[in-house]
């Protein structure tokens, strides 16, 4: 059912040998490859049949389903429209991704909507890896739109990463936070050669004591792009940290626009925000370690996006 090429590109984007126990779902160039559900976790086709509907009934505990998509066909820019809801009281993970191969001169890309509703007291974990390779010099374009909706005292995870090959993605992440919920969304990117990213981040904190924390890691190379814009707007008593952090090689450009609006007067939001090349001093550290001046890059941008 897989070859080498669905192989390489579940492991890069889900961890995955082979096909996963449990819930699954596997999509492969805009169709379902194969799926599964478990006594806990459903996952249905959609009315409109443009992507899946996950119900994870409540009280789960323990359980994962995984959602990777691939692409291997040239000109095939695959949308998919997913709705996750998980019960009160469930703790669960979803693992999730998109990988491309790119074996010609013609494009292939991916946007995926996924929105999730999280219910009263119930906890999320969401890794997301986007991955692109192959010797085809076509376009490989990654555009993930996510939102999220959490009830009283929910929580959520979110690992969002992109580190190798996608040449442009533009990603939306949305969050509404109900009373003592909490959000924590950290990003991973990196770009080389002439790539272009952008991130635009919204959470809204409409309930009291909700709190949320986005933190974002770039290492932007050569002559790449990436943006990042993101607001924290406070609606009632409520705490948001935003942290933007960026390592700029070569000719890299790289835009951060950190915004933060209290509408309530118990609000506290913060925010940090730094973008510099690596500092001299860790270079020399590691080299006078052994390492040469490549080993020592990669070390430091290895431990930067961790």
């Amino acid at each position: 059912m897989l070859d080498a090429i669905d192989k390489e590109l579940l492991k890069a984007v889900a961890g995955l040998e082979a096909i996963p126990k449990g819930a699954y779902n596997i999509r492969k160039n805009g169709k379902l490859l194969a799926r599964e559900v478990s006594a806990n976790i459903e996952i249905e086709t959609n009315a409109e049949g443009s992507g899946i509907v996950v119900r994870v009934k409540p009280g789960t505990v323990n359980e994962s389903v995984h959602i990777p998509v691939i692409l291997s066909q040239a000109d095939l820019f695959d949308v998919v429209k997913n709705e996750f809801i998980i019960g009160e009281g469930a703790d669960v993970t979803i693992i999730a991704g998109c990988g491309i191969h790119c074996g010609s001169e013609r494009p292939e890309g991916h946007a995926g909507v996924h929105e999730f509703r999280i219910g009263t007291g119930a906890h999320m974990k969401y890794v997301e890896k986007h991955y692109a390779s192959g010797p085809g010099k076509g376009k490989r374009t990654l555009n993930p739109v996510t939102r999220v909706f959490l009830e009283k005292g929910a929580r959520a995870e979110m690992e969002l990463t992109q580190l190798s090959g996608v040449d442009e993605a533009r990603r939306l992440n949305e969050a509404t936070l109900a009373a003592e919920s909490s959000l924590l969304v950290t990003e991973r990117v990196m770009t080389e050669g002439k790539q272009f990213a952008e991130s635009r981040n919204t959470v809204i904190l409409a309930g009291d004591d909700a709190r949320a924390e986005v933190i974002a890691r770039s290492v932007i190379k050569d002559d790449s792009r990436q943006d990042f814009h993101a607001t924290l707007e406070a609606r009632a008593r409520s705490f948001g940290h935003l942290e933007c952090d960026a390592i700029v090689m070569g000719n890299g450009l790289s835009e951060t626009v950190p915004a933060l609006r209290s509408l309530h007067p118990e609000a506290e939001l913060t925010h940090e925000a730094a973008i510099g090349k690596i500092a001299n001093d860790q270079l020399m550290k590691l080299m006078s370690l052994g390492l040469d001046y490549d080993e020592a890059v990669d070390r430091i941008i290895n431990g930067f996006l961790r």
